[in-house]
């Protein structure tokens, strides 16, 4: 599972790998609100390389240059992928870039650090025309303090660093990516190691052992590369939702399934992880009441709204099972302006999928 640019930098800042101060922005609107800096930088969120090149990134001197920048970002495709939101963050005093990468080996069964001096370029084309600039240090007992000075050196990297290595290669492993990737590590002018993209691929088949929401409640999630989100509670169910979705003519966004409770939190961390997919235009909730009776599923999805401080995209829940009239009614009562309440599954999906296509 590939991550957007501000999802591997939310990783990043989790295990101490300094970051720049950003804010995910699905309007020019919100664009301007973040624009907080002097200076900042509107980036296309897109799961693909290229972004400079094609347009997608941008420097602004103002709120009101942030809102044009994500204007013209908004909507446009790179590389086949559209833009459903940029990341705006503070601009850095650059003193120097760097290249930095950890990344799953499966022939020699172990992980390999690439380092090189010349970062934000392509390291393809470095790697093919100056081989000699880009070091491989295969990793075999994980990454310690001499390792990292190791890499730094062999790459050309600067010796502060090396502190970074150590992190970095503890969000490979914390969290079961095979892919870590920083294009460019710079040095700033004032001497600090700060991680200016990030580029991360988590394992599929460790996605028992992570946390839905990047650090919430247990959940079992699978991006897919539609726009309609998808919570369903049972893998059998949500298979089924998947299908009914793919049926009306657009794309499931993901596979989550939140299994048998459907607590506030769990709900809350569902709804997190969907809705940070820049990529999801609409989500729907299907619940089958069984063990978790549909009233506390409700309340769960009302707490969940709660807890996240409201949701900016529409969602359609469909409730069925054990105590269902009570849980429709609940949402009925909560009169949540975001939320649509559809009785059969068929016709929410085919609601869930209108919404996602702006109808």
């Amino acid at each position: 599972m590939d991550l957007f640019e501000h999802q591997a930098k939310e990783l990043f800042a989790r295990h101490g790998v300094p970051v720049p101060e950003g804010t995910v922005a699905r309007t020019p609107e919100e664009a301007r609100a973040a624009a907080a800096a002097p200076r900042v930088v509107v980036k296309a969120q897109v799961k693909t390389g290229g972004r400079g090149k094609a347009g997608g990134v941008r420097l602004a001197g103002s709120p009101e240059e942030a809102e044009a920048c994500a204007r013209e970002i908004l909507g446009m495709e790179i590389k086949g992928h559209p833009v459903h939101a940029v990341l705006v963050e503070e601009a850095s005093a650059i003193a120097g870039e760097y290249y930095l990468s950890f990344l799953l080996d499966r022939a020699d069964r172990t992980f390999l650090a690439i380092a090189s001096a010349e970062g934000g370029m392509e390291i393809e084309d470095v790697a093919r025309t100056r081989p000699e600039a880009v070091a491989r240090v295969p990793i075999a007992d994980g990454v310690d303090a001499a390792t990292a000075r190791e890499i730094v050196a062999a790459g050309g990297l600067p010796d502060a660093a090396a502190e970074v290595v150590q992190r970095l290669w503890t969000v490979c492993t914390a969290e079961d990516a095979t892919l870590v990737e920083v294009n460019p590590l710079v040095l700033t002018e004032d001497g600090r190691v700060v991680a200016l993209d990030g580029k991360v691929t988590l394992d599929d088949n460790a996605a028992f052992r992570r946390t839905g929401d990047l650090g919430g409640a247990d959940l079992n999630y699978v991006k897919l590369d539609g726009s309609v989100g998808i919570i369903g509670n049972g893998a059998g169910l949500v298979m089924s939702t998947l299908d009914v979705v793919a049926r009306t003519g657009r794309h499931p966004a993901n596979f989550l399934d939140i299994g048998g409770g459907a607590s506030a939190e769990a709900m809350a961390g569902a709804m997190r992880t969907v809705l940070g997919d820049p990529d999801v235009r609409s989500l729907f909730v299907n619940v089958f009441g069984g063990i978790t009776a549909c009233d506390a599923v409700a309340n769960g999805i009302v707490s969940a709204v709660e807890l996240l401080g409201g949701v900016d995209r529409p969602i359609v829940v469909r409730l069925d099972g054990n105590n269902a009239e009570e849980g429709r009614r609940i949402l009925d009562d909560a009169a949540i302006p975001a939320l649509e309440r559809v009785d059969t599954m068929d016709d929410a999906a085919r609601r869930a999928a209108e919404l996602a296509a702006g109808v």
